[in-house]
This record gives C-alpha cells, sequence and structure tokens, in this order.
C-alpha cells in the first residue's frame, strides 16, 4: 500500500490492490475536493505519482471541474475543482 504524507485536514490516502475487478458502473464512486484549479492541479500530480492514472474519458463536459483517474486496478474517481463556476 502506498501512504502519502498527512494532507492538510489530517486525512490520510492511499492506493492500495484488491483482488475484486473493476466494475463498469460501480455504486460508489469518490470525488476528492480541493479548493480551487491550482490545488486540483497538484492533487492529481500527486496522485498521479502514487500510481493513478488519468483517464480519457468521453463524456466531459465542455468546461469541466473535474479531473477523471483511475486507481492501478481501474476503478474510476475524480479530483473536483469546488472553485469553478
Amino acid at each position: 500500500m502506498l501512504a502519502p504524507p498527512t494532507g492538510r485536514s489530517g486525512a490520510r490516502i492511499a492506493l492500495q490492490s484488491s483482488g475484486t475487478p473493476p466494475q463498469d458502473h460501480p455504486r460508489l464512486h469518490l470525488d476528492l475536493h480541493v479548493a480551487d484549479v491550482g490545488e486540483q492541479t497538484a492533487e492529481v500530480a500527486r496522485l498521479v505519482a502514487l500510481g493513478a492514472q488519468p483517464v480519457d474519458w468521453d463524456s466531459y463536459p465542455e468546461d469541466p471541474d473535474f479531473v477523471v483517474l483511475a486507481d492501478p486496478e481501474g476503478n474510476l474517481f475524480c479530483v473536483v475543482d469546488l472553485s469553478h463556476g
């Protein structure tokens, strides 16, 4: 398991392997909220360094407030810029 340094909130985020294959339409989807686009860029870079992969998602709106990533096993999650609007 990869564990990054503790963030501002004190929460730790880790990416780890599971024996369960990813679902095409999972019942649970994780959104990580960040304060602004600069924090979004930094968080995406940090997660990619931990093993996440950017996803070339075909349903991005024209001006998205989120970035779709996949964990090392292909489970999708988003990093959302809360200042977008």
